[in-house]
């Protein structure tokens, strides 16, 4: 099984407020171009839910539901894989105070189930959940930064330019899109 881990602190943010908006997953697909699309299904009261993912993975798209258990008291969420593209999946996210600041550590362990491919497939996903993780996570608060780890905060910073880029794009396109039709109309 690989694992992959990322920690990211949340300036001058409460740790109570950082969980509130950690396990607002519904908000995940504005931040990261990756991931495609998250539906939250909760469940009776706020302890436990249930989610499912869309997120880009090389050509194609991986997809998995997940039971989602928020323990509000101890500012963690446990969440494992009932179905999908995983053989196994499973992590947790912990929220704890550090100062002013709040740490906001992710921690999964996956295993696609194709040994023969371990070697290929396993790297890239880990280095997909950690940037992934970094940019959402880090985005979701006025100032947060990954810690511990340079290359992983460059490529959060690289990320969250191309994902800036893809939304100025979008909005041009949306924009000419909004003007052709009155353009056409004015032609006729």
């Amino acid at each position: 099984m690989r694992s992959a881990q990322v920690t990211i602190r949340a300036v001058a943010v409460e740790p109570g407020e950082a969980f509130d908006r950690v396990k607002d997953f519904a908000t995940y697909p504005g931040f990261s171009p990756v991931v495609r699309s998250v539906t939250v299904l909760q469940s009776t009261g706020d302890e436990e839910g249930h989610s499912d993912w869309e997120v880009y993975f090389r050509n194609g798209i991986l997809r998995w539901s997940e039971t989602d258990t928020f323990d509000r008291a101890n500012l963690a969420i446990a969440f494992t894989q009932i179905d999908g593209d995983f053989a196994a999946f499973t992590g947790t996210w912990q929220v704890r105070a550090d100062g002013d600041d709040s740490l906001i550590d992710f921690y999964t362990e996956f295993d696609f189930g194709i040994p023969s491919l371990a070697g290929i497939l396993d790297p890239v996903a880990e280095r997909v959940f950690r940037e992934t993780i970094g940019l959402v996570v880090s985005s979701l608060f006025g100032k947060a930064e990954v810690e511990g780890d340079e290359a992983l905060v460059r490529a959060v910073e690289i990320a969250r330019e191309r994902a800036q880029e893809m939304r100025a794009q979008e909005a041009e396109q949306e924009q000419a899109q909004a003007q052709a039709p009155a353009m056409t109309a004015g032609t006729g």
